[in-house]
């Protein structure tokens, strides 16, 4: 087992790091000990320039904080591209990325699933695991073969990466953890998650592909997402706004009644921190609440 409970925290820096006065990356986990937060996903998403002393010393702090670091890779990765200097180099990138990680001492990089295009969704997840597994053998070959890769479900309709493609990934490898997104996942199914039952639905069918021990650390990402009634994911919202899904509170029920202990990283709208602490303190009332009844 990876860790006993789950982890909550942000991506990237939140409105309130800077509204409170802090300043400079190495100053995160002293902001995220102010929420309790125990992750934090590094954004990596426009690129991989980086401060490699800033790097090593935000991870060396968040090590003492016992902040669990993750990596965004960068946007621009195409896994399933059809043209094959798309993919290598989305192979080189992903070895970058993972030497930016190595710095961080993040063991996690979240990477979109890809598209489609003219492509049908069969032939687009194929060349998306070839892709994947030549990244693994190369960061194998580098040295990096203990980071995971974590294929993320996605949250327009024309994109590669619904939960059954992110989970047909990760059975290709069993170092590969799914990012199980529920904001894209509720926005691309245009508002299906409505509660219990699917968020339900949803860690059955992560058990069942992956097994028990493998399913319970998963890496999530959670917000509220507006979406269109065709296309799917629109933007991302608050927990403030209530017109779009999907609710926070049963999954975390859920996690604490299953004893799964994922990593949720939350991207809400620049309420990332306080949102991830609300989410942090529900599932910590469900657990309460389950060792009470068996007192």
């Amino acid at each position: 087992m990876e860790q006993h409970q789950a982890r909550f925290g942000p991506a990237g820096r939140p409105e309130s790091f800077a509204a409170m006065g802090y300043k400079r990356t190495e100053q995160l986990p002293e902001y995220l000990s102010r929420f309790g937060l125990t992750a934090f996903e590094y954004q990596c998403g426009h690129g991989l320039k980086v401060n490699r002393e800033t790097c090593l010393r935000l991870g060396s702090l968040c090590r003492e904080g016992g902040i669990r670091l993750s990596l965004h890779t960068p946007y621009y990765i195409s896994l399933s591209s059809v043209e094959q200097e798309k993919r290598e180099k989305s192979v080189r990138y992903l070895l970058e990325s993972a030497r930016v990680a190595e710095l961080l001492g993040a063991d996690r990089m979240v990477v979109h699933s890809g598209s489609c295009g003219k492509l049908s969704r069969g032939e687009a997840l194929e060349l998306a695991g070839d892709t994947l597994r030549r990244a693994q053998s190369a960061l194998d070959e580098n040295g990096f073969g203990h980071i995971r890769l974590c294929p993320e479900t996605m949250g327009k309709v024309n994109q590669l990466g619904d939960l059954a493609e992110v989970l047909a990934l990760c059975q290709l490898e069993e170092r590969f953890l799914p990012c199980i997104d529920f904001g894209h996942l509720n926005a691309r199914s245009f508002g299906g998650i409505r509660g219990r039952e699917e968020f339900a639905r949803i860690l059955d069918k992560l058990e069942n592909a992956l097994g028990r021990e493998r399913a319970r650390c998963f890496h999530g990402h959670f917000s509220r997402i507006a979406y269109t009634p065709k296309g799917g994911e629109k933007a991302h919202l608050t927990f403030a706004d209530q017109e779009y899904g999907p609710d926070h509170a049963p999954l975390m029920e859920l996690l604490a009644e299953r004893g799964m202990a994922p990593t949720i990283i939350c991207e809400s709208a620049g309420t990332q921190a306080e949102d991830a602490a609300v989410m942090q303190s529900r599932y910590r009332q469900s657990l309460a609440a389950l060792q009470q009844e068996d007192r």
